[in-house]
């Protein structure tokens, strides 16, 4: 029992040792990745042992052979089980580092959420007041000159219009969202889809007196959805011009890169902060300023917070990518697409 006792405190106080090391060892890692601490826990835990076994084989005089045949088997054991915690430890960080990205995405989501809810209901409810207040005027003929009249049914018009268009982009984005967007991929040239949106643009682009070009000729053909591509493109020329003041320029450009192809949209809004870029394709979001143009004294311009964001998503279900950037006097959108 004596004989007991005393290996078991040569194994005690050689882990005891080795331990104490290995705290030291932990707090050094403290500002390291998941693996890190993993790696040094597996090492200590494996030093532990490695140190009592040696001890207590020395203390019980083995002879050399023995000795080293001790010594051999440990250190033997000792590498698999680190090969194989190091695997699993590697699993594990990953593991842990998804599952924070994944919370940390969910929080950004349920926040967009909320800042979609909150435009939403503004962008209503303002509208709806002003309809319901011309309503009742045109009821009990409050006003009844013909000219207030007109004016109040074209006033009634355009803000149903723009009630409709934000309901569009909300159905379009719980398409999106929910996975139920499946774009009929064709061939598309991509030349007629921009000379299209342009057209459709061209009477915004006149009344904030902003110059849109594009090249006429050098346009590839991609595969994608027309209808979908074709909105694809208009969200961004209309966000560009909305936000170039007068006398700006918005330009589309296109070409080959890396097997994709691409078209970019650039203006001369003045660019947009540095901290905004990362959030310009989220979904409600319009920043505090969303573009400075210099010398700009008009407000923000009018807008559910959608347009790029429903970019994003029409984008991405074509396989694709898109992304935004500042350039000199301005900013510049660029999505890839696969070519025909």
């Amino acid at each position: 029992m004596s004989e007991l006792l005393v290996i078991g405190s040569y194994a005690l106080l050689a882990g005891a040792v080795v331990g104490a090391l290995g705290v030291g060892a932990l707090r050094l890692v403290r500002r390291r990745s998941i693996l890190a601490h993993i790696a040094v826990l597996l090492a200590v835990t494996i030093a532990s042992v490695t140190a009592g076994v040696t001890a207590v084989a020395q203390a019980m005089f083995l002879s050399a052979h023995d000795l080293q045949v001790v010594l051999v088997t440990v250190a033997a054991s000792a590498a698999v089980s680190l090969a194989v915690g190091v695997a699993f430890a590697r699993r594990l960080a990953r593991a842990a580092v998804w599952a924070d990205q994944a919370r940390q995405r969910e929080r950004q989501l349920e926040a967009g959420r909320r800042e979609l809810v909150a435009w939403v209901s503004h962008d209503l409810r303002t509208p709806l007041a002003g309809l319901r207040a011309m309503a009742e005027a045109l009821e009990d003929r409050v006003v009844d000159d013909p000219a207030t009249v007109a004016e109040y049914h074209h006033r009634v018009r355009v803000e149903t219009d723009r009630m409709t268009r934000l309901v569009d982009d909300l159905f379009e984005l719980s398409r999106i969202n929910a996975g139920a967007l499946r774009p009929a991929l064709s061939p598309v040239p991509l030349g007629d889809v921009v000379s299209d949106a342009i057209a459709a643009t061209a009477p915004l682009a006149a009344d904030r007196g902003v110059r849109v070009l594009a090249p006429e000729t050098g346009w590839p053909t991609v595969r994608a959805g027309e209808a979908e591509l074709a909105r694809v493109v208009t969200n961004l020329l209309v966000n560009s011009v909305r936000y170039t003041p007068p006398d700006g320029t918005v330009r589309v450009d296109t070409g080959h890169d890396e097997g994709d192809v691409w078209f970019a949209v650039s203006d001369t809004c003045g660019g947009i902060p540095e901290a905004d870029l990362p959030r310009v394709f989220d979904v409600a979001f319009r920043g505090t300023r969303a573009r400075t143009p210099a010398g700009a004294d008009q407000p923000a311009p009018a807008g559910g917070g959608l347009g790029l964001a429903i970019v994003r998503g029409l984008v991405e279900a074509h396989g694709g990518r898109v992304h935004a950037h500042n350039v000199t006097g301005g900013c510049r959108f660029v999505v890839r697409l696969p070519p025909a």
